[in-house]
């Protein structure tokens, strides 16, 4: 029987190679970036999820021999018994620490089936070559070793069941990047089968990061279908995932090159039409939903839409992202698409309002805008709606790690 998720043997790091193992997300990173960060570290992850940088620089990151280059890696590091993969299907309890932030979900193979049926819900479009190369990743690897972030409707009875998971010494205790990462292996039948059930009623699982690798996962199962094979491992994919009411994300902010021609004093004129435009004595972190904070010329400004310009019943309508693309950015900076325009630039909220400052006073930007975060619920609501959010709404952090499990396609 198919069931949303299930557990699975989770191919992991010796528990003493594990802070020599794990790595950031492949996505995260430059080329230059992983080259310097996995050098004199032969058993980086970073070996296999980027594996350009075991080439001479400037090759093609998607031409063949950088899958192949992965695939040898990951086999090199099975072979010398750095990973190792677990006899028995488990769950696995993740916790992420940042700061004073601390978030506890589990890993665990979830279906291609509820992805392709939309009871794993998406909110983003994809782009097809980034789908093709993680496609090209799993095929090569013949595993999946990028997490899709998943969360779900906070249930109290799963939490507990995680929270009793982790209350013993964890397997990897890891730190990097300023998050701790923690993870304990669940191996008691009861508790496998009382999760599975648990997370299998719900109506619903939502994607926060990783459609590209979960669209590719759904390709992957689609091409192997039908075909003669030991397990149906390809119909499941990897994923962490957290209760809503964990989830923390920040704020995606924007700067734009130019003012569309106009003046200063012009492009105040004109944002007034729709916003209520107040001066600030000093940075303006947006506090509420509809207020953004603008740098403009060495002085900050506060920006209140006005009330009437707000649409009803719309989800996607509603985001602070679309309200600022729709009454500011579109109309007045010329911008109409975010996704392919050079003038626009993504600054991401675990930044600081200092990045916009320093963006703007370079002279590479010329005013920039501070957003309220979107709210998981807004997001859910886009989901369930089977809409779509606008371009860079999203900004997760903590960050999981690349290298603490993997799931082997059998």
């Amino acid at each position: 029987m198919t069931t949303l998720i299930k557990p699975f043997r989770g191919l992991r790091p010796l528990p003493a190679r594990a802070a020599a193992v794990v790595a950031p997300p492949y996505d995260v990173l430059s080329t230059e970036e992983a080259r310097a960060r996995a050098e004199d570290k032969p058993h980086s992850f970073l070996h296999i999820s980027k594996p350009e940088i075991d080439l001479p620089p400037g090759c093609d990151p998607y031409s063949p021999a950088v899958y192949e280059t992965g695939a040898d890696n990951l086999q090199r590091l099975i072979d010398g018994g750095v990973l190792i993969r677990d006899e028995e299907p488990f769950y696995y309890v993740y916790r992420l620490k940042m700061g004073d932030h601390v978030q506890t979900g589990f890993v665990a193979a979830s279906s291609v089936a509820a992805y392709d049926t939309n009871r794993i819900r998406k909110h983003e479009f994809t782009r097809p070559d980034k789908e093709d190369d993680r496609v090209r990743q799993i095929d090569a690897l013949n595993a999946q070793t990028g997490p899709v972030l998943l969360f779900y409707r906070a249930a109290p009875t799963l939490q507990a069941i995680l929270e009793k998971a982790a209350s013993g010494t964890p397997t990897y205790n890891v730190t990097t990047d300023g998050v701790v990462h923690t993870l304990w292996p669940i191996s008691d039948a009861a508790s496998i089968d009382q999760i599975t059930k648990l997370v299998d009623a719900m109506p619903a699982l939502y994607i926060a990061d990783g459609h590209h690798r979960s669209a590719a996962a759904s390709r992957v199962a689609a091409s192997r279908r039908g075909k003669v094979t030991d397990t149906d491992s390809h119909e499941y994919f990897l994923t962490v995932m957290f209760p809503h009411d964990q989830m923390r994300i920040f704020d995606y902010n924007r700067v734009i090159a130019d003012l569309n021609g106009l003046t200063a004093e012009a492009f105040l004129a004109k944002i007034a039409a729709s916003f209520t435009v107040t001066p600030a004595a000093g940075q303006v972190k947006p506090d509420r939903p509809t207020r953004f904070g603008m740098y403009l010329g060495n002085r900050w400004y506060q920006l209140d839409i006005k009330p009437g310009l707000i649409p009803a019943n719309d989800p996607v309508a509603q985001l602070d992202v679309s309200l600022l693309q729709a009454h500011l950015i579109a109309p007045i900076l010329g911008i109409t698409d975010p996704r392919r325009d050079k003038r626009i630039d993504f600054v991401g909220g675990i930044r600081g309002l200092g990045e916009l400052e320093k963006r703007v006073n370079s002279g590479d930007m010329a005013v920039a805008f501070a957003l309220h975060p979107t709210r998981l619920d807004q997001l859910m609501a886009v989901a369930d709606a089977g809409e779509v959010m606008p371009p860079k709404s999203t900004w997760f952090e903590p960050k999981l790690a690349d290298g603490f499990v993997s799931h082997v396609l059998d």
